[in-house]
């Protein structure tokens, strides 16, 4: 059984896609289309926050600004 060069181009794309989004959680950089889908559906009246307000969102809550509990190095 061999697997098509498509079948594997999209296999790798997964892939990708999955170590990517992990690594951004690991640094505590949520997945914005997730989030945006999240918003869209639970809470309809709302609009989601753009992406680069999301992105400061989350590296504001990662670094603790606004007297959050986060990581602070200094």
């Amino acid at each position: 059984m061999t697997a098509s060069s498509q079948d594997l181009r999209d296999r790798w794309k997964s892939f990708s896609k999955c170590v990517c989004d992990g690594a951004r959680l690991m640094v505590g950089q949520g997945d914005y289309e997730v989030y945006a889908a999240h918003v869209r559906k639970t809470h309809p009246d709302q609009t989601p926050m753009t992406e680069r307000e999301f992105f400061r969102n989350r590296e504001n809550a990662r670094f603790g600004v606004g007297n959050r509990n986060g990581f602070r190095c200094c």
